[in-house]
């Protein structure tokens, strides 16, 4: 393959510049070493490319049919080349990220943000989905990797961890439970609950943590995204249960959380990736940085917070 392309890029050269000789010392090769290239080329075509005399050389028809076609074989070699090295070297390339709304939306644009400094001509598509449909994605190889939960797995996915959260009550400031510094589940006898519906992670995961508690949540509401519940405690329709990235990072003029005790309950978020699975350059960078960013507690969004 690589002496056929070069046999192509000689006459593509010979046919430009009409000359051997020349062709020769553009391409920096002897003239012996250029007539056997075209006489490769020829054996391997199975036909006459030039028509050579003492005083100057001309195309044959079969060539002169060729030669639009070898430029072409070129220029498509040589961008291919070009942009398969620009995304070794992280210039440019195209990232799929399937990922849980509320790390979308909450701590991914700050990831994306500083990986963008670095590589602004690498673009990079989020697909939110639910805890299922992440695992799907990547594994399908929608996605080049994702952000999940732990208790959602499979034995052809890896799991590295970023971030162990608690659930949290969210409530108006204005809620006799505002008042108090750590709210038990017991507390949330009798209230109006928002939660999240059956088929969510967020759901399961809670719904194991209580099964050898005496209380067990009765949700009034049940809704698909945890935006929607906190929309819901903001217009006073009740409480909700939420991981704690699902809360506004800055103060709130209504909205605050508290954190839930007897049991904490908590959730673990990190990269899922397919086994044996080789990133892109492109998205191996941004799966590095991503690491790199949660790995420094100064940084960490859910610093602060509560997390005992």
């Amino acid at each position: 393959m690589q002496h056929e392309l070069q046999g192509i890029q000689a006459f593509v050269k010979i046919a430009e510049i009409g000359c051997f000789t020349r062709a020769s010392h553009f391409l920096h090769i002897s003239q012996p070493a250029l007539t056997r290239r075209i006489k490769k080329l020829e054996e391997s075509l199975g036909t006459v490319l030039f028509e050579r005399s003492t005083r100057k050389i001309k195309l044959t028809a079969v060539g002169r049919e060729f030669l639009p076609k070898a430029k072409n074989l070129i220029d498509f070699y040589e961008s291919s080349i070009l942009n398969i090295k620009e995304m070794a070297t992280h210039q440019s390339g195209f990232i799929t990220l399937s990922c849980l709304p509320t790390a979308a939306f909450y701590f991914l644009p700050s990831a994306i943000k500083d990986y963008n400094n670095h590589y602004p001509n690498i673009r990079i598509r989020i697909l939110e989905h639910t805890a299922s449909d992440c695992l799907e994605a990547v594994l399908n190889g929608d996605a080049d990797f994702g952000i999940n939960m732990i208790n959602i797995t499979h034995p052809n996915i890896d799991f590295t961890a970023l971030v162990n959260e608690p659930f949290v009550l969210a409530c108006r400031r204005d809620h006799p439970l505002a008042q108090k510094q750590l709210v038990s589940w017991q507390d949330l006898a009798g209230l109006t609950l928002i939660g999240v519906r059956r088929s969510s992670g967020n759901r399961s995961l809670i719904d194991q943590a209580l099964e050898e508690v005496a209380f067990k949540p009765d949700w009034f509401y049940e809704v698909r995204h945890l935006s929607t519940s906190l929309g819901m405690v903001e217009a006073g329709l009740g409480v909700a249960v939420v991981p704690n990235l699902a809360m506004p990072l800055n103060e709130h003029h209504i909205l605050v959380s508290r954190p839930l005790v007897e049991p904490v309950i908590r959730r673990t978020l990190g990269l899922v990736q397919r086994r044996e699975t080789v990133l892109s350059p492109a998205a191996e960078k941004f799966r590095e940085r991503l690491l790199q960013l949660w790995s420094q507690e100064a940084n960490s969004p859910w610093i602060g917070k509560f997390t005992n």
